[in-house]
């Protein structure tokens, strides 16, 4: 079985028993899906405890990362390679799915391309070695700006791919001749931007190569996160946030 779900920032309560009731009839040969902003944030003992917590669940955990990672931390890890991509073991069965990856899971072809363009630092980006940090980040407070990130604290460039990490994601299609069976991202296509938030999400260069593969690529269904809400769009793409879904039998 594969379930899906949307972002989770390290709070993975909706995987209580009680809530997901399913998880008793699943086995580490089911998988969950997180749609990015899984929540790698600190080695706090917190984390581990959740990490541990996840680990200790019937099911095998899986996740493409959003913007709000903690990248140093995140691509510390080991590059291994499990069924046909590249990935991350943050413990045995939870694993960081990178991106620009096709893997084979439970019989689906599935590609893989996280990241995305954060919507809430309108008040910028402050360097915590800056000799006037203090005093910028106390004006900000003051003022009442809190759309600001703290960079490796709260904000990493890694957010958004690099051009490697592009080149590994149109290689990877080109080598399946456009055509898998699911697509897991954070963010959205351009296109499908349009539809969302009244016109408050801006298209980057992300979303604009995700625009070039639901043009180019022959897929079943878009999976993505980012946007906090639980919506079909179209035929093909599913935006989710704290709903679970499985695959395919609730589409």
């Amino acid at each position: 079985m594969i379930f899906v779900t949307g972002d989770t920032h390290g709070d993975y309560t909706r995987f209580r028993t009680d809530i997901f009731p399913e998880q008793k009839e699943m086995t580490k040969a089911d998988f969950v899906v997180i749609c990015g902003d899984f929540g790698i944030w600190d080695s706090s003992n917190q984390q581990k405890y959740w990490l541990d917590w996840l680990e200790k669940k019937p099911f095998t955990t899986l996740f493409v990362d959003g913007n709000h990672e903690n990248y140093d931390i995140l691509n510390n890890y080991p590059i291994k390679e499990w069924n046909g991509g590249n990935v991350h073991f943050i413990r045995p069965s939870v694993i960081h799915l990178m991106r620009g990856q096709l893997f084979d899971i439970a019989g689906k072809r599935i590609f893989t391309m996280g990241g995305a363009s954060s919507h809430d630092i309108s008040d910028g980006i402050l360097e915590p070695d800056d000799t006037n940090f203090k005093k910028k980040k106390a004006l900000l407070d003051k003022q009442g700006k809190y759309m600001y990130r703290i960079n490796h604290r709260s904000w990493w460039r890694e957010e958004l791919p690099s051009e490697a990490e592009y080149a590994t994601a149109q290689s990877t299609l080109e080598s399946c001749g456009w055509r898998v069976d699911y697509i897991f991202t954070h963010c959205a296509p351009s296109s499908i931007l349009e539809l969302l938030g009244d016109g408050i999400y801006k298209p980057d260069a992300l979303t604009d190569f995700h625009e070039e593969v639901c043009q180019r690529c022959e897929f079943d269904y878009w999976f993505f996160g980012h946007y906090h809400e639980n919506r079909h769009i179209g035929r093909k793409y599913v935006l989710l946030y704290e709903q679970i879904i499985e695959l395919p039998a609730q589409l």
